[in-house]
C-alpha cells in the first residue's frame, strides 16, 4: 500500500511529510482557504481572542467558528449557529482533536 501524503491534494506543489511542522501560512490555504472548524470557548477567554468584544458574564459557553489557520472568524452562543454561518460562507467544516 502506498503512503498517501493527503495535505497534497490541499497544497499543491507543496510537499508535508509526516512529522513535519506546517506553517500557519500553509493551513490557511488548506483548502483554498476554504475550510473552517468549531472550538468551544468560555466567555473569561473571549477577551483575549476577541478584543473587541463587550464584557460577558463568566461561566458561559460559547462557541468560536475559525479559519484553517486558526483565525477566529465569529464567535457564538451555540454550535449550530457557527456551523450555519460557515455554511452561509461556503466554508468546508472539518474535525479537528
Amino acid at each position: 500500500m502506498k503512503n498517501e501524503n493527503v495535505f497534497e491534494k490541499f497544497i499543491p506543489n507543496e510537499v508535508v511529510a509526516a512529522g513535519d511542522v506546517v506553517t500557519k501560512e500553509a493551513l490557511a490555504r488548506l483548502g483554498g482557504g476554504r475550510l473552517a472548524y468549531v472550538t468551544p470557548i468560555r466567555s473569561e477567554n473571549v477577551q483575549s481572542m476577541f478584543p473587541q468584544a463587550p464584557e460577558i458574564a463568566p461561566g458561559v459557553e460559547l462557541f468560536v467558528l475559525h479559519a484553517a489557520d486558526g483565525t477566529p472568524i465569529m464567535l457564538t452562543d451555540s454550535q449550530e449557529a457557527a456551523v450555519a454561518n460557515a455554511w452561509s460562507n461556503e466554508l468546508e467544516m472539518v474535525s479537528v482533536h
